[in-house]
């Protein structure tokens, strides 16, 4: 245990000088961190876990769960992956030497897994994580976490990171990608901490992203994958104090996570060293321009000393390529599965429904047996209409359902989210704050109450409903007011072999993207 900063009138403090209870412990100030276990100050930093803790009696608390969790009984069930040719892959556990795949193993590999490498195709893909070279320790936490093997993403991904590769990558949504950058992350950081000796870390990594939520998940997995191992973090994002975000730095990271806007504004007040990154992930880089951070990620980026560049999201546009040709000389672009289409293992189901007619819609498939699949997001266009819905779900069905947008503080979308995760809220009512990366991974069903200003965000919505291949359904409401989407709408349910209604084939908005007859299915009815 080392002291994270000294106590009250007491700078000189001696090592047996530790608060043995967490009563001798004070309250924690505005600002300050707080103890894991008990929420008072949290004085010290537990060496094992990189968790703030306030004494002796907290850090036996935290490191008996922590022991507790990692008995086999408590492993959580192997990660299952949508590729079915199982002959490809290699357990860890296998004792016999893996000798490296051949071109043509390569070439065979990559085209039964939907993998297309455009730049360098040097680096052959792995089989399993142990051909990584991982450290040891990363290796057993990669399968506390539930990774039993690699996904295709983490395949072909990792071994071109830790070749030290600028990638743009583009893979399914619920495919691994948060893994497939974190664990070369963990490995690079581990080892240059371990070889230097350094008692006080420096920023190697960092990882920005569009929203606090996916931030605050990016740190969460960073610090499972990192137990253990000489690499701590830090999360930068709004809602939090910024006190207690400058104190964790200054005492020494390897990976900083944040969203542009709040890393902009602490680079401005305070001197923070950035010339030792060597690795810059932008997570869900398409989205980062949609909301025009582009501005702010060149600032951060400009402030670097030409970072190794990790691009990543489930759809990449033109001016994404565009931006990461001027971020790294060499891209290596990784393309995973069908690009800009929605995951396979989500059953779409579009139904026409007016406007008038939504809400009672909804509540029908709420109330049926056959229908409703909880834990269920609705997604919907507004934060008041998210407020006004939840209530209505409420009342008119009995379902506890909260609403989840922006104008939410911090400490409130922490609380929802987790109310939602461990079963005690069934509905989440959204905007598209809960529509990226977010690994909500009970998630089964989502519902487009009302559809998106685009078809790429509307891929990403309905991926909430499958993570890692495990399958799931996306309900769609659509109507007229929906008429600029409906050709990319009916080439997106094609593509996924979804029945398309016959108000919507038959449109006369929809003419280009469907032949009447070809290909048309019956719609279900019962909803």
């Amino acid at each position: 245990m080392e002291s994270s900063v000294a106590a009250e009138n007491d700078s000189n403090a001696a090592e047996d000088d530790v608060k043995e209870r967490c009563w001798d412990q004070r309250e924690a100030l505005p600002g300050e961190p707080r103890c894991v276990i008990c929420g008072r100050y949290g004085e010290y930093i537990c060496d094992e876990t990189d968790d703030d803790i306030c004494s002796l009696e907290c850090k036996g608390i935290l490191l008996s769960r922590l022991a507790k969790s990692r008995q086999p009984t408590a492993r959580p069930c192997p990660v299952k992956l949508p590729a079915t040719d199982e002959c490809y892959y290699v357990r860890d556990n296998d004792k016999s030497e893996v000798k490296p795949l051949t071109t043509d193993q390569t070439e065979l590999l990559r085209r039964k897994l939907d993998i297309v490498v455009k730049g360098d195709t040097t680096v052959p893909p792995v089989l399993s994580f142990a051909s990584g070279k991982l450290p040891q320790k990363l290796l057993e936490n990669i399968e506390v976490a539930g990774y039993e093997m690699p996904t295709p993403v983490q395949m072909q991904a990792i071994p071109s990171t830790l070749a030290g590769q600028s990638l743009l990558v583009s893979a399914e949504t619920g495919s691994g990608k948060t893994g497939s950058f974190l664990i070369p992350i963990v490995s690079r950081c581990a080892k240059v901490n371990e070889e230097h000796f350094q008692n006080q870390q420096k920023p190697l990594a960092m990882v920005l992203t569009p929203t606090r939520e996916l931030c605050i998940q990016v740190e969460d997995q960073a610090k499972v994958l990192g137990k253990g191992l000489p690499f701590k973090t830090a999360l930068v994002v709004g809602g939090d104090a910024m006190a207690g975000q400058l104190h964790r730095i200054q005492q020494g990271v390897s990976l900083i996570v944040g969203t542009p806007g709040r890393l902009i504004d602490l680079l401005t007040k305070h001197e923070i060293e950035l010339n030792t990154i060597s690795i810059l992930v932008l997570d869900e880089v398409d989205c980062m321009l949609q909301r025009g951070f582009l501005e702010q990620v060149m600032q951060i980026f400009t402030a670097l000393s030409q970072p190794q560049v990790l691009m990543y999201s489930a759809t990449i546009p033109k001016e994404v390529e565009r931006m990461a040709s001027s971020m790294a000389k060499k891209v290596t672009v990784i393309s995973v599965g069908k690009p800009n289409k929605p995951n396979q293992a989500v059953k779409q189901l579009a139904i026409w429904v007016d406007s008038k007619r939504k809400k009672q819609k909804l509540f029908g498939i709420l109330m049926s047996k056959q229908h409703y699949k909880p834990p269920v997001i609705v997604f919907v266009g507004s934060r008041l209409g998210a407020d006004l819905l939840s209530e209505a779900i409420t009342v008119s069905t009995g379902l506890k359902a909260l609403p989840m947008h922006g104008e939410k503080s911090m400490k409130d979308r922490r609380e929802i989210v987790r109310s939602f995760l461990v079963g005690e809220v069934p509905v989440i009512v959204a905007t598209g704050v809960l529509g990226r990366g977010i690994d909500l991974l009970t998630v089964k069903q989502v519902i487009v109450f009302d559809m998106p200003n685009s078809i790429k965000e509307y891929v990403h919505q309905v991926g909430r409903a499958s993570r890692m291949g495990e399958e799931g359904t996306a309900i769609v409401f659509v109507n007229e007011e929906n008429k600029k989407l409906f050709p990319e709408l009916v080439e997106t349910l094609k593509t996924s072999g979804a029945a398309i209604p016959r108000e919507l084939a038959n449109s006369r908005h929809s003419v280009g993207s469907f032949s009447a007859g070809r290909g048309q299915k019956k719609r279900k009815h019962g909803y």
